[in-house]
């Protein structure tokens, strides 16, 4: 069995994301952060091999937060991190490792510091005890390991913001659902990310996309042998469809730059393609106006 102390400084090569939130699962909430999240992997070098979508359910959590901290390198949470009684992802991976929720000290002073008062509690007070205040305080009572330093376990990554990454069993990295800071904090975390990828100097992974006039069954055969000749170079060959659209796209993904550019030439000519920079790119030439 790996050690969270272990799981916190290996090399990253795989990582997971869960979304917590029964408003997303019941339609009312549309999920912008498994995709913030799966460009984030992606420019890292990083493979993004698994997002799941679940309740605010603690059973659902707890077996989820275990496997993809067993399986993946790097896992991410978004939800569930609020002040109300819905909000339970912090107790719930608590439980899922056998840790005990600690007030953290530093936590509560950068929200006293930063944290505006809402308008509607105009008399909030943190030294005058309300359920206000025990709601508020949800949101720092975070899992810890009391048996080592909290160093590692709680990151303070945006000097702007008092939101704390919780990190439990050394690569679960707790954020909250709100996109703007979901997307700030994680990028706030790349620097401390970086010195642990395969590709320390941040290039990650290259996709370079192709054009194509013809339809999916035409290139398959052509696809299917590419993808074979290209797999054990770590080369990914993909097709998709673009509905309602003149063209489809054929993708080459993977890290050996220069051997990617050299099978443009074949590729643009098998596919009757021309190489873009994004999918849309290819509808130009289909315009008689330009």
């Amino acid at each position: 069995m790996v050690s969270a102390q272990d799981k916190s400084k290996r090399m990253i090569h795989t990582a997971g994301c869960i979304i917590i939130g029964d408003e997303v699962l019941g339609g009312k909430t549309v999920d912008t952060n498994s995709a913030y999240m799966a460009k984030y992997c992606f420019n890292l070098g990083m493979t993004l091999k698994r997002v799941e979508v679940i309740g605010d359910d603690e059973g659902e959590i707890v077996e989820a937060t275990r496997r993809m901290s067993d399986n993946y390198d790097f896992v991410v949470t978004s939800g569930g991190i609020g002040p109300t009684h819905d909000d339970i992802t912090y107790q719930s991976i608590a439980k899922a490792f056998d840790l005990k929720l600690v007030e953290h000290q530093a936590a509560l002073e950068k929200m006293k510091k930063l944290s505006k008062p809402h308008p509607s509690q105009p008399n909030f007070s943190y030294d005058v005890p309300s359920p206000a205040l025990e709601a508020k305080k949800r949101m720092i009572r975070l899992p810890i390991d009391t048996s080592r330093s909290d160093e590692g376990q709680v990151l303070f990554v945006d000097e702007k913001l008092w939101v704390p990454i919780s990190v439990v069993n050394g690569n679960i990295h707790i954020l909250p659902g709100v996109p703007r800071l979901f997307t700030q904090l994680l990028d706030g975390l790349k620097p401390l990310l970086v010195p642990r990828l395969t590709d320390p100097e941040g290039k990650g992974v290259y996709r370079y996309i192709i054009s194509t006039p013809m339809a999916e069954s035409a290139v398959a055969g052509y696809l299917t042998e590419l993808a074979a000749k290209v797999e054990p170079k770590g080369i990914k060959v993909g097709s998709y469809p673009r509905w309602g659209k003149k063209r489809n796209s054929v993708t080459l993904v993977g890290r050996d730059k220069d051997y990617m550019e050299s099978l443009i030439p074949e590729v643009e000519k098998n596919v009757e393609g021309t190489r873009v920079q994004n999918e849309s790119d290819g509808d130009r030439s289909d315009d008689p106006e330009e």
